[in-house]
């Protein structure tokens, strides 16, 4: 199936989870937020599968003054 994370069409496979998804993007999982058709997704539901057409936004928190 296709999903669009950070705006780049992907395919995956339909079982797909959120953490799934970052370990196949090679991206790590601290410091991070996903949010997943503009719904930031708490860690705990980072386990449930990404739908179908989905827009997935990883977002890398930056520290600075």
């Amino acid at each position: 199936m296709r999903v669009m994370v950070n705006d780049e069409e992907r395919e995956v496979d339909a079982d797909t989870t959120v953490s799934r998804l970052l370990e196949t993007l090679g991206i790590p999982e601290r410091g991070i937020a996903v949010a997943v058709n503009w719904t930031v997704l708490p860690r705990s539901q980072w386990n449930s599968t990404v739908p179908e057409g989905a827009r997935v936004e990883v977002v890398t928190a930056v520290q600075g003054g």
